[in-house]
């Protein structure tokens, strides 16, 4: 498996648990209010706020919290964010993209370059690394919703075009513009997705040693903290005996 799909079992080893949920709350939040801003209020007319509002409930958002994100846009409060990506090379010159919403690109940038240079990273130019990623939807399930056989069937039905099973679970690709169609039919079919999300899905992976990935988690970490950052996708691959000693 490539790296992003590794970085909650990364979390959860380190116990950081707490402040990492806080911060995706936060960041949740703001997808929310760009999506609303950006669009019609209405999930149901405005496909990118329905996929802001499913991840964040997936990942345990209140009620409340999903609410107010929305009528804070309505209202026409809060900053007005402008959406840029970074791309760099980490430890062991693993690629990584970097996601931030900014009120301040020139501050956002300034942190990204020094947080790279500080983390035995390099920030490229955009289309350094994003040449080693597709743009894909992600859809993940328990595997208690299905063998293999069933959850692969199901996915192929609803427009899906591939699906990756193991012992944790099932996490289903589509086309990204395909994303919200195909997660409509999934739950139909299956229920309840535990994530509904866009990635950056690794077309090749670097390999990655104990002493790299330690390296490459400070970087991850460090980027994560900051408020501007949604997300990290690195292309990074481990064996099973470097993961289980971090």
């Amino acid at each position: 498996m490539a790296g992003h799909s590794k970085w909650a079992n990364i979390q959860h080893r380190k116990g950081r648990q707490d402040a990492v949920r806080s911060k995706l709350f936060s960041k949740l939040s703001k997808e929310i209010t760009v999506a609303a801003k950006m669009g019609d209020p209405d999930p149901e007319k405005n496909p990118r706020l329905r996929m802001a509002v499913k991840e964040a409930k997936s990942q345990s958002v209140p009620k409340d919290v999903i609410d107010r994100a929305i009528k804070k846009s309505a209202a026409g409060e809060g900053d007005d964010y402008e959406e840029v990506r970074y791309e760099g090379y980490g430890p062991n010159g693993v690629a990584v993209i970097v996601e931030a919403m900014t009120d301040n690109r020139n501050r956002t940038a300034s942190t990204v370059r020094s947080t790279f240079a500080k983390n035995g990273g390099n920030l490229g130019e955009t289309g350094s690394v994003g040449f080693m990623f597709d743009r894909k939807g992600e859809v993940t399930y328990g595997v208690s919703v299905g063998d293999a056989d069933a959850v692969f069937e199901a996915a192929i039905e609803a427009g899906a075009e591939d699906v990756e099973s193991s012992e944790e679970g099932h996490i289903i690709y589509c086309a990204d513009t395909d994303l919200n169609d195909v997660s409509n039919a999934l739950e139909a079919a299956l229920g309840e997705s535990e994530s509904t999300k866009l990635v950056w899905k690794p077309t090749t992976t670097t390999e990655m040693d104990l002493v790299a990935m330690e390296k490459l988690m400070k970087l991850v970490d460090a980027l994560e903290d900051d408020d501007d950052i949604q997300r990290v996708t690195t292309n990074f691959e481990a064996s099973d005996e470097v993961m289980d000693q971090l």
